[in-house]
């Protein structure tokens, strides 16, 4: 059960704008969006931030839900990694290559930008500095747009892990 209540939406007509613009760009109110109705300011931002990092940016999808799938076994955040779960089979990441992010070091299932990917995203969401030499071998793989992107989206789905977690936002019905 999450820390704080929910907000009241049909108590609060204000927020039935915000909560439309929320359900046309991500097809229902997830729990997740529902908590941060409790803040309509936080709610539009995060939106915007998260709409631009998921569906405009040129980062290939493959790479995007790798990231997210990653962050979300470091932080131990279950309902970012089930949530994700189906994004990822969409983006031709395999089941087996799912089951293989928590021991990506040890295992044969990833190419070496997926290794560069999961090193760079290691060492952001683990120790914040990343070491030249984890930098350099991923920035092979990208351009500048491609490194700002990936930079961005590690950043973006660790503030998403540590929100979900720290209020203890309730996973998605079945």
């Amino acid at each position: 059960m999450a820390r704080i209540a929910y907000p009241d939406l049909e108590a609060n007509p204000d927020l039935k704008p915000l909560t439309a613009k929320i359900m046309s760009e991500r097809g229902k109110l997830h729990n997740l969006y529902k908590m941060l109705l409790n803040s309509p300011p936080i709610a539009e931002g995060w939106l915007n931030l998260l709409t631009a990092v998921r569906q405009k940016t040129l980062l290939s999808g493959r790479v995007r839900e790798l990231v997210i799938m990653r962050i979300a076994v470091i932080n131990k955040a279950e309902y970012e990694f089930i949530s994700h779960t189906p994004f990822a089979l969409k983006e031709g990441i395999s089941q087996e290559q799912i089951n293989e992010i928590a021991n990506w070091e040890s295992s044969k299932a990833f190419d070496a930008v997926d290794r560069a990917v999961f090193a760079y995203t290691d060492s952001m969401t683990r120790d914040v500095h990343v070491p030249t030499e984890v930098f350099d071998a991923v920035n092979k793989h990208f351009d500048a747009r491609g490194m700002t992107e990936l930079t961005a989206t590690i950043a973006a789905y660790n503030l998403v892990s540590r929100f979900l977690e720290a209020l203890e936002i309730d996973p998605e019905p079945k």
